[in-house]
């Protein structure tokens, strides 16, 4: 299902508290590259600059580094945005093929059955 939304998608909850990152997934469905910390299901489907691009866990520490976000925005998230509309459309390309692909409900339910429910 496509929906109106964002052309990154920023998630910057404070490790190890992300959730299941479904939000990051139907993004990814969408086309829409990741830009979060590494933790929950980005530490599996994150590929730098291929499905979009991970923050450092000490990025976002006691409260966040700032200079830290706004420096990766500015050299490489925004410069491939607006300059390299081609390559901004790979990585979107990149998000669909490598992570709506493989983060699924069937994976889900797949893995909650070996490895929670049949325990």
């Amino acid at each position: 299902m496509s929906v109106a939304g964002s052309d990154v998608w920023l998630n910057t909850p404070l490790p190890p508290m992300e959730a299941s990152g479904t939000s990051g997934m139907k993004a990814a469905l969408n086309g829409v590259p990741n830009l979060s910390v590494l933790d929950g299901w980005w530490i599996e489907g994150h590929i730098e600059g291929v499905t979009g691009w991970a923050l450092a866990e000490n990025d976002v520490k006691d409260g966040g580094d700032s200079e830290t976000l706004y420096k990766k925005l500015e050299q490489k998230v925004l410069p491939l945005y607006y300059n390299n509309r081609s390559g901004w459309i790979l990585v979107m390309k990149g998000s669909i093929t490598k992570n709506a692909y493989y983060f699924n409900s069937h994976r889900m339910m797949r893995r909650y059955t070996t490895e929670a429910y049949n325990r």
